[in-house]
């Protein structure tokens, strides 16, 4: 009977230490879960950025890679430091962020940094979207055209500034025509600075306080449409028109754009002594001989392609007219004429529904005939109207490209499609801006197609009506404020590619404009690291 005890006590004792091995674990388990868990969470936030990041336009994922070699990550390394430094200083000492302020007031401020300089001479490829009479610098027109003989001027009701070149003034009861070189022979040497000033301000849409000047949409488009009306005669002279477009060439090549696609309709150029030739006389006398002869002068110029265009104001049977002469034009000048679209407002005349027949009417020859759409379509900020619904009928009507698609991130199915068909979206981000779309480009919905890889291109629209360079300063926004902080040169140089991969030229033609493109790429990457190395 004297043992019982002591058995129970064994007993006890393992109970105790049962219970405290359990309440031991009870206070550490907690610990160990919420570190592990802590792990598995930093772990898992990694990967997932580390997923979206290669999903990006030259991310890496399969569908797009990229290896950067040893001096294009110097340079990478470089421009992600000055990068992160401007979106950091703004985002945390509340500096001025260029891009979230209007073009016009932030070129200079962009034109001072370190990173616009390297994108600057950065080989960009091509600009697929451009207006003929929006290409060359004003500063070289009023220099250069307005200086030549035969110019005449008159000043307009609505204050703007008419120029046609004349063998002798008309007599236009309205307007009265004055001879440039005499209105400047009468004025002293300070008077023709202000006066060629004054000419320049009236042409540009450049405004110092452009949200006064232009409060909405439709006021900054009635004076974009203001410039072309004074241009379009300005530059029609047969030798303007040549040496126009040549200057032009000079111009984006020295910009690092080595390949144009131009959208206009066929000018009827004209000749001093009033003849008018027809529009398709600008193909075999204009366009044709300056695009070869600039090409044969310039070894790195890869060349210019035409989409030819008319106004979507038109009415319906106008534009079955042009469809019909642009199936013809196309057959016998593919190699020159790659295509067509309908240019003007989209929110104010007809969407493409409206040119549903016309539109389709190649497809009823027969044989069937394929002529290339590069429709303007989305250029808006009204979802589920007609002009956003410009994006569904595009699609529908397979073009090949979409100008603008601002309102394209909001058709999730749109998007897919776009994608699956590789249409490139052609994206001109400063052009929004200055037209009234979006005030902050750090909002441009652009950024959430380069986030997913979409075929994205950068082009810079009518560059000469707002000063900007030919393509410099919209690739700079699309650097510094559609893509992350993390997103460097592999970015860049991806987009400058698919400038390439998504042109109108052939097979043949892009093989050898990637050869050409690559070998000023090794050029600028060799200069820009030996920079470095200094």
């Amino acid at each position: 009977m004297a043992s019982a005890p002591v058995i129970l006590h064994a007993s006890l004792s393992c109970c105790i230490a049962a219970i405290l091995t359990m309440l031991v674990m009870v206070t550490v388990t907690p610990d160990l879960s919420i570190a592990l868990a802590d792990q598995n969470f930093a772990n898992q936030r990694v990967e997932l950025i580390s997923e979206e990041e290669k999903m990006r336009i030259g991310g890496g994922s399969s569908s797009c890679l990229l290896w950067l070699t040893d001096e294009e990550k110097k340079v990478n390394r470089f421009i992600l430091e000055e990068k992160g430094k401007m979106i950091e200083d703004a985002r945390t000492n509340g500096t001025s962020f260029a891009p979230a302020i209007n073009f016009m007031t932030s070129r200079r401020d962009m034109e001072s940094t370190n990173l616009f300089k390297v994108i600057q001479k950065m080989p960009k490829g091509g600009a697929l979207h451009l207006h003929k009479t929006a290409l060359t610098s004003l500063d070289w027109v009023v220099r250069n055209v307005t200086y030549r003989p035969n110019l005449f001027m008159c000043v307009g009701n609505d204050l703007f500034v008419k120029l046609h070149f004349y063998d002798t003034a008309p007599s236009d009861p309205e307007c009265t025509w004055t001879l440039m070189s005499d209105h400047r022979n009468n004025l002293s040497a300070s008077e023709t600075t202000e006066f060629d000033l004054s000419l320049r301000n009236n042409l540009t849409l450049v405004s110092l306080e452009p949200d006064e000047d232009y409060p909405d949409i439709n006021a900054v488009w009635e004076r974009f449409e203001k410039y072309f009306g004074m241009i379009g005669d300005l530059i029609s002279y047969r030798p303007v028109f040549k040496d126009y477009m040549r200057e032009a060439l000079r111009q984006f090549l020295a910009d690092g754009v080595q390949h144009l696609e131009i959208r206009g309709s066929l000018p009827k150029l004209y000749e001093l002594n009033g003849t008018v030739h027809p529009r398709e006389w600008s193909l075999r006398h204009a366009y044709r001989p300056v695009f070869r002869e600039f090409e044969e002068n310039n070894p790195d110029f890869i060349g210019a392609k035409l989409i030819v265009t008319t106004f979507r104001g038109k009415p319906p049977a106008a534009i079955m007219s042009f469809i019909q002469e642009a199936v013809e034009l196309y057959k016998n000048n593919s190699d020159l004429v790659v295509g067509v679209d309908l240019v003007g407002q989209e929110d104010t005349f007809h969407p493409l529904i409206d040119f549903k027949d016309a539109l389709l009417y190649p497809s009823t020859l027969d044989p069937p005939v394929h002529l290339p759409y590069y429709f303007h379509a989305g250029e808006t900020v009204w979802l589920e109207t007609d002009t956003d619904f410009n994006l569904v009928d595009a699609v529908l009507l397979n073009t090949t490209r979409i100008g603008h698609g601002y309102a394209l991130h909001n058709h999730p199915l749109l998007l897919k499609k776009v994608k699956e068909h590789g249409i490139a979206i052609e994206v001109s981000p400063i052009s929004n801006q200055v037209l009234k779309l979006v005030e902050d480009l750090r909002n441009h919905p652009a950024s959430s197609l380069i986030a997913d890889n979409l075929p994205v291109v950068i082009s810079s629209d009518d560059p000469a009506v707002w000063d900007a360079l030919p393509l410099s300063h919209d690739f700079y926004v699309t650097f510094l404020a559609l893509t992350g902080k993390d997103a460097g040169l592999a970015t860049l140089k991806q987009l400058a590619i698919n400038s390439i991969k998504y042109s109108a030229m052939d097979r043949r033609e892009k093989a050898e404009a990637m050869r050409k493109w690559k070998r000023k790429w090794s050029q600028f990457i060799q200069t820009e690291a030996a920079k470095l190395d200094r």
